[in-house]
């Protein structure tokens, strides 16, 4: 494998905590199963760049029923940023020990346009990158097969050179059905033996 495609939430980024959630819920106030059917089901749009941080959360208060005012939308999307900010130290510290290997990294993130600006602003690691895909910004999210060809296209090389890393099984399936190696994360030392390969 030349390159390494990453994921970024659930693989360098930590998913949303618990913690955070409750604060989510706490801020809109509405009923957590429902809140999370509509924060979900809005969600691809918003991922998309089809849609702006307002929009999005104007669509999913008006699944519940509630009408949002400017205050709310703030205090909700602050809360959704701060949700997805934390990161995996380790995981990023491979970063430069694959770079120091010779491999060229690539990141792949279904990501709204807020927090890929937060992400840009505040962690100077994705300069370790030399192609960011970030979903708001090509048009297209995982699993839909132009996020993919997208990276691949500007990473120059073939599908079967680069290994797609992600924590979500379906995204890697999809990825292997373009031709891509493909690794469903579970943790950095674990990824890091499968690109040593099988011991000599």
């Amino acid at each position: 494998m030349k390159a390494v495609l990453f994921d970024l939430f659930g693989v360098i980024a930590r998913l949303q905590s618990p913690a955070s959630q409750a604060v989510l819920e706490e801020t809109i106030g509405a009923d957590r199963e429902r809140f999370w059917a509509a924060y979900w089901g809005h969600r691809a749009p918003y991922d998309r760049g089809d849609v702006t941080g307002p929009a999005y959360w104007r669509g999913v208060c008006e699944s519940l029923g509630i009408a949002p005012d400017a205050r709310l939308t703030a205090d909700l999307i602050a809360a959704d940023l701060d949700s997805w900010s934390g990161i995996d130290q380790h995981a990023v510290d491979l970063l430069d020990t694959l770079a120091g290997r010779g491999h060229t990294l690539g990141l792949l993130s279904n990501i709204p346009e807020e927090l890929a600006a937060r992400y840009e602003t505040t962690h100077p690691w994705l300069e370790r990158f030399s192609v960011i895909g970030f979903s708001c910004r090509i048009g297209s999210a995982k699993p839909e097969p132009a996020a993919y060809a997208w990276c691949v296209r500007e990473l120059g090389l073939a599908p079967g050179e680069i290994l797609f890393v992600d924590d979500r099984a379906d995204n890697v399936a999809a990825a292997r059905e373009l031709g891509l190696g493909g690794h469903v994360f579970t943790t950095p030392d674990a990824l890091e033996a499968a690109l040593a390969g099988p011991p000599a």
